[in-house]
């Protein structure tokens, strides 16, 4: 009541998920992709460089909203010099942005470069393999970079067969961003346009139903994304963008193999596009060599964790009988379990401990670990919970601990 300072709700405004400059907003996979080229054009203006953007495609699911949503955008658009022009097919909307990416050539332009983005559904990745082959091959210019949303229709929702893009961008060596959450549309698009514009590639992202129609709060703090360009990468003579007059095409190929997949691999690398996020630490931070990996990505990897946190929520509904076992086995002893998420560099794991008085502590201990490893399927267990061996740790009135890994603090 007599507090110095007047506390105000923010003042927020449906425009914010476009227009709000920092912290967080409230936004749909879709409406990520329509403020993406906005959050680059603003990136470059901080950074000195007057851009602009082309946006082009051809509708389908599960991107048949995206165009939409992008007219209903108009106003933002224009204000950061972002050209919407819908394709008459996908093929065509592909060679308008293989365009954009020769303006700098000639060095008469009104933009310091233009990027862009091309999107279609499954079909249109297939029908449009030879343009994106050539534009992948021709490169991009150094202030412009292209990325190609692709819609994944998995269940053939409104196409004649279902339908998965990795393949054909791996066909023409187009490197593929695989976007978990609404938040990775923006993370993952910022560093699609700073590899594509580093090693003068093309670069996909693959957009599935249950990821763009999902919504979710994100962070647009324009500090989010540092990108991190490797140095010290082999380079040809002239570089690896786009040139005139340009090579023969053997020689384009042998750009494309030799030094832009390299300098991809070099930028995925530097800023940890692929990345350790759960299990023993990397050996180059300390971690041991891991004898079990589970490798996956977009939704995949949602599904994956998913399914390891099911499968880590079994050890403690298994250890429940066995808990009070021991109970009923020792009166006046108690026995507790407590699961732990981990921190880096160590496994989700179920930490059990026994409070009791010293005169009961070492049998009910040991009746404990043996129950525990008498338990089905607990070799299995180990090697997917970190349960390397059941360890005790004495402690204060008379309190063990069994836990894994090895390491015990003691509970009261």
């Amino acid at each position: 009541m007599n507090h110095p300072t007047e506390l105000r709700m923010k003042q927020i405004s449906l425009d914010d998920r476009y227009e709000a400059t920092e912290g967080f907003v409230f936004l749909t996979g879709t409406q990520a992709l329509v403020r993406l080229p906005m959050m680059q054009r603003q990136r470059d203006w901080a950074a000195g460089l007057n851009t602009a953007g082309y946006i082009s495609g051809y509708r389908g699911s599960p991107v048949g909203g995206y165009d939409q949503a992008l007219y209903k955008a108009a106003k933002q658009l224009k204000a950061h010099h972002i050209k919407f022009q819908p394709g008459l097919n996908e093929d065509l909307a592909a060679t308008a942005l293989w365009g954009t990416q020769q303006l700098h050539i000639h060095g008469d332009g009104k933009y310091e470069g233009v990027f862009g983005i091309w999107y279609g559904k499954g079909p249109g990745v297939d029908r449009s393999g030879d343009v994106l082959r050539h534009a992948n091959q021709a490169g991009t210019s150094p202030h412009g970079g292209v990325l190609a949303i692709a819609g994944d229709d998995h269940g053939a929702k409104s196409s004649t067969v279902a339908a998965q893009v990795d393949h054909i961008f791996i066909a023409v060596s187009m490197p593929v961003l695989s976007p978990a959450t609404v938040q990775d549309y923006l993370d993952y698009g910022l560093h699609g346009f700073a590899l594509s514009r580093f090693a003068s590639v093309w670069v996909a992202i693959k957009a599935v139903t249950d990821t763009i129609e999902s919504a979710g709060i994100v962070d647009v703090s324009p500090t989010r994304v540092v990108p991190v360009l490797p140095q010290h990468i082999e380079l040809p003579p002239g570089g690896i963008h786009g040139r005139w007059p340009e090579e023969p095409f053997p020689k384009l190929e042998e750009r494309l193999v030799r030094y832009k997949i390299p300098a991809v691999l070099a930028y995925a690398r530097a800023n940890r596009l692929d990345r350790h996020v759960f299990g023993v630490a990397d050996v180059e931070r300390g971690g041991s060599p891991a004898r079990l990996a589970i490798v996956s990505s977009g939704k995949a990897w949602l599904d994956s964790m998913q399914a390891l946190q099911d499968v880590y929520e079994l050890p403690e509904s298994l250890a429940t009988p066995v808990m009070e076992s021991v109970e009923r086995g020792f009166p006046g002893v108690k026995v507790f379990s407590l699961p732990s998420m981990g921190s880096e560099g160590e496994r989700r794991h179920i930490e059990l401990g026994i409070k009791a008085h010293a005169s009961q502590i070492d049998r009910a201990f040991q009746a404990l670990k043996q129950g525990i490893e008498a338990l089905p399927g607990f070799d299995a267990l180990q090697g997917l919970h970190g349960l390397q061996g059941l360890h005790g740790l004495q402690g204060p009135h008379g309190l063990q601990g069994v836990n894994a890994p090895p390491v015990v603090e003691p509970r009261r």
